[in-house]
């Protein structure tokens, strides 16, 4: 029996239940797994697959014709609208620790606080980190984010000293019993390595098979981003060409073939291109140029257009009014506010929870302190409803109320007043309760 390494710690390892314990033996044995070229059973999604597939396109074309793919993707205005939208409203939302006790809970200033709201990694701050995040989510599928522990890759330490930023391309996903196991390049090793699924910060999208969510750019969206690209591309050719509907020159004269193509040539360097849209053209000798009426495809440009930004909106769940798309009317709720809270509840959400849930089970397992995002900022009504929800809370008409002014300053970013912690209980100064005043 070989000699234990120098980094094995006897003491940690008799610690029954250890959660570290586990993650470091899942890390070991698919370290060992994988140096007696053990085969792992590989998402289809996998790196090399991937990365196939975006340098040559191969499996990203679309039914319209163009090839779907990151850089692609992110020339559609619409698509890069709403992964913008969805990552800045993600990266703008606090991310407070809180500590459980009983039935309440209690904001705590904990050590991991300024690392997920100020500085996860020195390459960038805290709302770049995520809006990184969001966008290798909603484009690849999955977001990663390498863990690093104080006392480097073989420690056992639960001090999380950076987050790293992985992109989807660079990170291979196989499945090592029950656990997951990540292949990826060591930033400062600078080769192979495996790292157990402790380690790494996995939000996966929608179809998570086990290993890799789906992505959206092989997938679904496919097609859509697709003939957007082909309505791009047609605009920009038919607008290149002055937006003129086609023509056609009529001369009193017979002219062979190779005069045709002389002043076919002499009149698309003289009257083509935006530059020369409104210059009057010339002609002599009994020359006349005849338009061609727009055919129904051009004059569907725009409307094509406006549906495939609607149809990526849709897939993303942003609503319309968010992207620009203000005509088209919508029975979601009462008007733009509704349709703000309820991207905030049926579509952030989604993205929200995974994170949460992520950072808890991996960062903060002490099974007491919990991350949650504040998501109350994004959620206000107008000023006249706050004021009106504010009222109710405080309690009016003698009803008692449940909450205090501080709480209520505290939500508008007020400082507090010195008696504004106590709360209505709704009752008179004399200790009676008011009576209900009937009509006279």
């Amino acid at each position: 029996m070989s000699a234990a390494p120098t980094w094995y710690n006897a003491e940690r390892v008799a610690i029954p239940g250890s959660v570290i314990l586990t993650a470091w033996k899942a890390q070991r044995e698919a370290a060992r797994k994988l140096s007696n070229a053990t085969t792992y059973t590989t998402s289809s999604g996998g790196r090399d697959s991937q990365l196939y597939e975006w340098l040559t396109g191969a499996g990203s074309l679309s039914t319209a014709g163009p090839a779907v793919t990151e850089r692609t993707a992110l020339a559609i205005c619409a698509v890069f609208a709403c992964i913008g939208l969805i990552g800045g409203a993600i990266s703008s939302l606090p991310l407070p620790i809180y500590r459980r006790g009983g039935d309440s809970r209690q904001r705590v200033d904990h050590p991991l606080s300024d690392l997920l709201n100020v500085e996860p990694t020195p390459a960038c701050s805290a709302a770049v980190w995520r809006e990184y995040l969001i966008w290798s989510l909603l484009l690849h599928g999955d977001g990663f984010a390498r863990i690093h522990r104080k006392g480097g890759r073989k420690s056992l330490s639960p001090d999380v000293v950076r987050l790293e930023l992985l992109h989807p391309l660079d990170v291979s996903v196989s499945i090592n019993g029950e656990r997951l196991a990540y292949q990826l390049i060591d930033s400062t090793e600078g080769r192979m390595v495996t790292i157990d699924q402790d380690d790494v910060l996995h939000v996966p999208g929608l179809g998570f098979d086990g290993c890799r969510g789906a992505s959206p750019l092989r997938h679904a969206a496919r097609n859509s981003m697709g003939l957007s690209l082909a309505a791009d591309e047609y605009s920009a050719r038919f607008f290149s060409n002055g937006a003129r509907p086609d023509y056609v020159i009529t001369t009193p004269g017979k002219m062979d073939t190779a005069q045709q193509a002389l002043f076919r040539e002499s009149w698309m360097a003289r009257y083509s291109g935006v530059g020369n849209s409104h210059i009057p053209a010339i002609l002599a000798g009994g020359g006349e140029v005849k338009a061609l009426s727009l055919n129904p495809e051009d004059a569907q440009l725009i409307e094509t257009r406006n549906y495939q930004a609607a149809d990526i909106a849709r897939f993303y769940g942003v609503p319309p009014h968010m992207i620009g798309l203000t005509d088209k009317s919508t029975s979601w709720g009462s008007g733009i506010e509704q349709q703000g809270i309820g991207f905030v509840k049926y579509t952030l959400s989604r993205h929200l929870v995974k994170i949460e849930q992520e950072i808890n089970r991996k960062l903060l397992r002490d099974g007491v302190h919990f991350a949650e995002f504040t998501t109350a900022g994004l959620e206000r009504g107008d000023y006249k409803a706050r004021n009106e929800g504010y009222r109710i809370a405080l309690g009016r008409a003698g009803e008692p109320g449940w909450m205090t002014t501080n709480e209520v300053r505290r939500l508008e970013n007020l400082p507090p007043l010195p008696d504004g912690d106590t709360r209505a209980t709704g009752e008179s100064t004399s200790g009676e309760k008011p009576k209900s005043q009937g009509p006279a």
